[in-house]
């Protein structure tokens, strides 16, 4: 399934890590000691976020574009 939200990614000193954030689903978060781990990661998180709304009965976020700017 493919997933279309909008992430945030960048480095944490205080972590050393990547940190993504998805902020169209409330709390979702990962993080990994490479980019492309942390982008692993942050793949299976949304996934049990959405299939966890799912469960709940909770309603999902349709996927918004990214942000524009001048």
């Amino acid at each position: 399934m493919p997933i279309r939200y909008l992430l945030i990614i960048y480095w944490s000193e205080d972590d050393g890590s990547f940190i993504v954030e998805v902020p169209q689903l409330a709390g979702c978060m990962a993080d990994g000691e490479t980019y492309a781990q942390a982008l692993a990661n942050a793949r299976r998180v949304m996934e049990e976020w959405i299939e966890t709304a799912k469960e709940l009965g909770r309603p999902i976020p349709e996927p918004k574009g990214g942000l524009m700017y001048a």
